[in-house]
Parts: structure tokens; sequence; C-alpha cells
């Protein structure tokens, strides 16, 4: 089916939440293994990376080479310690989950299975009851701190729209249509660039798995900025929600598979999976699937139009967010007292 409506049941939450999980935020006690790092003595346990590192690899048909595996390492534990950075801090606002947050989160998820079919989801999976709250007490913790500390902060006035407005007057006289168009990528191979460490695909097998459970997560209603967010690879869009701005319409036309697809879509609507090819070899090196936020005629467009308004709204309030995030992770990063043992021991055999 080419277009979705957001009618689908609930039936595929359980299944896209439990394909996606890698455990983030699962902190084993201290005395289940060494520390390879530390976040204001808080231990970050080489069992838990092991958690990360497994579920990305273990499915490849090879197994990356020893500079490979150590770079995952080093990425899964630097985003290890900005998780627990965020939860000390979180800690310290008084802004933690309760109880109450997530048994609702964990009762949503639960709400189409019985009891017994729930329980065997999870073991299908070698997750519990437990690691699923672990998870979500992770991401809505998370999720406060960034919303006092950063979202609530901004403001955009009418000045600032209108100064937007008068300094891109061009960029509102439309020569051809417009696309707006957000995106959800996948890769192949693993993208250096890109920061998002959740089920990152190693192969084609992991990336077809991986972007059917993205489409599971859509099909369930899930919003696909917060989807792109935590799952695209694309490192120009992931941190935008996927938002890729306003796409000429010539410019869609040169990929003819996108072009078809995105024709057929309504404003709101997701497209079904697009092969990403590589135009010298022809050959498929990722998958997407795109979202049709608006498509515009040509024509001047007016500062007096709403639609115009909203779109500089989104952009000025999206730029100043992704700027406070850097701004706010860097200076709580450098308020913290972390000791990175794993890096110094890499550094240590480099010299070997």
């Amino acid at each position: 089916m080419l277009n979705r409506n957001g009618s689908r049941a609930l039936g595929f939450c359980l299944i896209a939440l439990l394909a996606a999980v890698t455990l983030a935020g699962c902190r084993s006690k201290e005395s289940s293994g060494d520390a390879m790092a530390k976040v204001n003595g808080k231990k970050i346990l080489r069992a838990d990376v092991e958690k990360y590192y497994h579920n990305q690899t273990s499915q490849a048909p090879q197994q990356p080479s020893a500079e490979e595996a150590a770079s995952l390492r080093l990425a899964i534990l630097k985003q290890l310690i900005d998780d627990e950075i965020m939860l000390q801090r979180a800690e310290k606002l008084g802004l933690l989950a309760t109880e109450e947050e997530v048994d609702s989160k964990v009762n949503e998820v639960k709400a189409p299975y019985t009891q017994e079919q729930f329980e065997q989801r999870l073991k299908e999976r070698n997750l519990t009851v437990d690691d699923l709250k672990r998870e979500f007490r992770r991401n809505i913790t998370i999720e406060k701190v960034i919303n006092k500390e950063i979202t609530s902060k901004i403001t955009i006035s009418d000045a600032d729209i209108t100064n937007y407005y008068n300094a891109h007057k061009a960029d509102f006289n439309l020569v051809e249509p417009r696309y707006h168009l957000a995106q959800i990528v996948v890769t192949t191979a693993p993208n250096p660039e890109s920061s998002n460490l959740k089920n990152k695909a190693l192969n084609d097998a992991d990336a077809r798995k991986k972007i059917q459970m993205v489409e599971n997560r859509l099909d369930s209603g899930e919003d696909f900025a917060t989807v792109a967010m935590n799952y695209s690879e694309d490192p120009s869009t992931a941190g935008n929600g996927g938002d890729m701005g306003f796409i000429p319409e010539s410019a869609i036309k040169s990929d003819p598979t996108a072009r078809e697809i995105v024709a057929k879509l309504k404003a709101g609507q997701t497209s079904t999976v697009i092969p990403v090819m590589d135009p010298a070899s022809r050959q498929v090196v990722g998958y997407r699937v795109v979202k049709l936020l608006a498509r515009e005629p040509a024509g001047q467009r007016e500062l007096n139009d709403p639609r115009v308004q909203q779109a500089i709204r989104e952009q000025l309030r999206g730029r100043r967010e992704q700027l406070l995030k850097a701004a706010y992770y860097e200076v709580v990063r450098d308020e913290a007292r972390i000791e990175n043992y794993y890096a110094q021991q890499v550094l240590k055999d480099a010299g070997k």
C-alpha cells in the first residue's frame, strides 16, 4: 500500500518497539562487570557496551575488523556517557520519569495483546518488562530535560519572522512547484558521519530489516520526526527530524522512482520504502521513507500568507533548537567529570 493515513491499528506497536530496543539505558549492577568509563563516579560497564555492540553486529555475515569494532564501541560508549550525564542532570532538576509515566507507556504498548501474547513477544526477543521500563524511563527523563532546558525557552517573535522574510524574499518566489519533504534514511554500510547508534545497519540485510522496523513504527502512528531523529542515518537531516526543506520539482524528477511515489502523496502522507541507488554503480546503497509535508505551486508567496509565516517559524525554531541542544550538551559535558578508560586504552594500544 503506497499511502498511509494513520488509520492502521496499533497492533504493530509492540513489534516495532521490540525490534528497535537495544536496551538503551539498561545499566547493569556495578558488581556485574568492569567499567569502561565513569561519569561523576558512576560506572558505565563493559557489559552494557557489549549489549549494544552485540545487538548491532550479531546478524552481520562478516564481523567488523578490529579497527571497526573499536570505533563502534567508542561511539556506543560516547552515547552511553551522554545518556548518563542527562540522567544525572534530570535527577538534580527533579525531572526523573515517574513510575506512573513509565507504567502508562508500558500499558499503551501492551494494550493490543493478551498477557500471554505480550510475554511471548518479550521472550522471543530476549527481553523483560524491566528492560522496556528502563528504556521508557530513560527516554521520558531525557525528553523532560530537553523540554525544560531548551524547548520551553525558545520564542520566535513576529519581528523574527518579518526580518527573515525580508532577507529571503526571493526564496518565496517559486519559479516551479516545490515539495516540502522529510525523510528517514537507512544505509547498507555504517556511515561514519552519522551519530545515530540505534540499530545501525551493517549490511543490506540489516538495512532492509531496519527500514521495515521504521515502517512498522510509522504504521503504528509514531511521530515521523521522532522516528527520524532516533533511527535515520542521514547526518544532514536526522537532527531536524528528517526535514529536507523544500525541494524543487525538477530535483525530484531526477529520481524517477522517487518522483512517481512522491507525486501520488498528499500532504501528511508517508511513502513506501524507496531504494537509494549509487548513481555510478546502480547498486542499492540504502533505503528511505519520505513524508510529504506540503506541496506548493509556483508563484510569489507574501508575508501575510499563513503558510509562509508557519514555514519561517518552524524553520527558525528548528534551527534554534538544534543550536541550543548542541550548546547544552557541550555545557553539561564540560560540567561532568568523565573518565573514558576505553578511549585511553585504544590510544595506548595504538602506540604499541
